[in-house]
């Protein structure tokens, strides 16, 4: 269904979906996933009914932490293909009218970039101040007291020159210097070398990140940490994150990114949504379009909390600001493992409805739930420091289950991460041929939200509801939608408008049934209201 032209943007009105390639399609059998095999699944993405497909990495890289240490901004990691390939895969999304985002990695590169090979190599070196080097601390050791988001001190020595340098993630990670204008105008011509090649926009990695205060003080202690959090909360990342001067570098990128056209650019962003809203910039400078919100994600499935969580968020948006809503990634636990499949179909309902642009992340869509890694083949860097928290990013990466084939149509060996333990019956193709499946589900509401206008571009209210709902107006012009969420598992009653009557429902996640002025536990609606007579 075409969808009528506006004056909005296409991301506002989008649905981006994110592919990790290592795990979507093998298509050379050696157990991981590359572009060739992204093109190879287009017609999927096109006909699940999103518009724009984000990219984890796929940049020339080690691999320390899967392709976010990135030896060379400008090509292509062999194990995915070449520029060709990556051109091909370009044509193939935009032939389809789909749009393509690319993860852009500024903050740090990979030890094995040239640029960090030559800052290391003398403290004389053209490109030392690339990176940020600094002498010991006067009575030895680091320089200051910062950890990595991986455990252990964030600072590296380096023998050869006699300086630690900084790395926030990785040892094999090390920071690069945004207050050197040699290295900006380097980043930047790597922007424009793929908005050059015709790419859409970026999702831009850690972007609170990337400048740090000048002297490097200490960061404060966290006096609410407790043992079974990550080593790097123990701190309060008060002076190596989300300093002033990181949104004028923000706003460089919006610049040149709008000197392209209609191109978008996400920022990864984790914080509070006073500062949060920050990243927006203002009308007369502005910074990224879509400062990711991660509050789906970040919060309780619970009804009040979740209430609470959306008006927050709506309330903290500048004038000019869009929201955007994400419950899935490559860094986060599965949807369905968290909350189970019944209300994973309420969950897609809401991300779908809400205000906003929405992110799905792959396999969410057929429910894929817990994946259990034996310890044999934890791959996460992350988990393998830091063992017996609970923070491994493998039971998100898995590989996504095509069809009932060996190796589940993701490849022709073992995948590199395992399967989930259903994907005999939970797999696209199943689910493709149910029309009782999530993927169903997904497709049809995907479908709806193109058709509605006041779902995709509409305003928003939050209403009134019984314990355990979550319910909500949107409306656009004359069109009004109520959508009602049972996140529990009692029947409650379903809220009536404040104005007007129920009319038709456009959408349930579960079987159709008569209205009798309840929510069926674990049941969401789309209704439409009809003006009361």
């Amino acid at each position: 269904m075409q969808r009528q032209r506006t004056d909005c943007p296409w991301w506002q009105r989008g649905v981006i979906y994110q592919i990790y390639p290592r795990s979507f399609q093998d298509s050379n059998g050696d157990g991981v996933g590359d572009l060739a095999g992204i093109e190879a699944r287009l017609d999927y993405v096109a006909t699940l009914g999103v518009d724009a497909i984000w990219l984890s990495p796929v940049f020339p890289s080690p691999m320390a932490d899967f392709g976010y240490d990135v030896a060379d901004y400008c090509g292509i990691e062999p194990m995915f293909g070449d520029l060709a390939a990556f051109d091909r895969l370009l044509a193939g999304v935009h032939a389809r009218g789909l749009k393509l985002l690319l993860d852009f990695v500024p903050n740090h590169s990979s030890d094995q970039h040239p640029w960090f090979a030559e800052s290391r190599a003398s403290r004389d070196s053209a490109k030392r101040d690339w990176y940020i080097w600094r002498d010991p601390a006067p009575g030895g050791g680091p320089p200051n007291n910062w950890i990595s988001d991986f455990g252990g001190s964030a600072w590296e020595w380096d023998a050869a020159t006699g300086q630690y340098y900084l790395h926030a993630f990785l040892k094999e990670q090390p920071d690069l210097n945004w207050r050197k204008p040699a290295l900006r105008a380097a980043m930047m011509d790597v922007l424009r070398f793929w908005l050059d090649r015709g790419v859409d926009g970026f999702r831009i990695d850690v972007l609170w990140h990337i400048v740090k205060a000048e002297g490097f003080p200490d960061n404060p202690v966290n006096v609410d940490w407790t043992p079974d959090r990550t080593e790097r909360d123990r701190l309060i990342q008060r002076h190596s994150t989300d300093q002033p001067e990181a949104h004028a570098i923000s706003a460089d990128f919006r610049a040149l990114a709008d000197s392209y056209g209609e191109r978008v650019l996400v920022g990864e962003i984790f914080l509070p949504n006073d500062r949060h809203a920050r990243w927006f910039g203002t009308p007369e400078r502005p910074q990224v379009h879509l400062p990711f919100n991660f509050q789906l994600i970040e919060n309780r499935w619970n009804a009040a909390v979740l209430r609470r969580v959306i008006a927050d968020y709506e309330a903290s948006l500048p004038t000019h600001g869009w929201p955007n809503w994400v419950f899935g990634s490559h860094d986060a636990p599965r949807i369905a493992a968290r909350i189970g499949d019944a209300q994973a179909r309420v969950a897609a309902m809401l991300l779908l409805t809400l205000r906003g642009t929405p992110t799905l992340y792959q396999g969410d869509e057929i429910g894929i739930g817990d994946v259990p890694i034996p310890p044999e083949r934890v791959r996460d860097p992350q988990d393998l420091r830091q063992p017996g928290l609970g923070i491994g990013r493998d039971r998100s990466r898995t590989p996504m289950p095509w069809d009932g084939s060996p190796f589940a149509g993701f490849s022709a060996v073992e995948p590199w991460l395992p399967l989930n333990a259903d994907w005999p019956t939970r797999n696209v193709a199943a689910q493709s041929d149910d029309p009782d499946s999530l993927l169903t589900l997904y497709r049809s509401l995907l479908t709806l939200r193109r058709a509605q206008d006041a779902l995709s571009i509409g305003k928003f209210a939050l209403v009134d509801a019984d314990e355990d709902v979550l319910a909500f107006e949107r409306w656009h012009g004359d069109d009004r939608l109520l959508v009602a969420l049972n996140l529990g598992t009692q029947r409650r009653r379903l809220p009536l408008p404040a104005h007007g009557a129920i009319g038709a429902v456009l959408a349930s996640t579960l079987p159709p049934r008569v209205l009798d002025g309840s929510l069926a536990p674990d049941e969401g609606l789309v209704l439409r209201l009809e003006e009361a007579r």
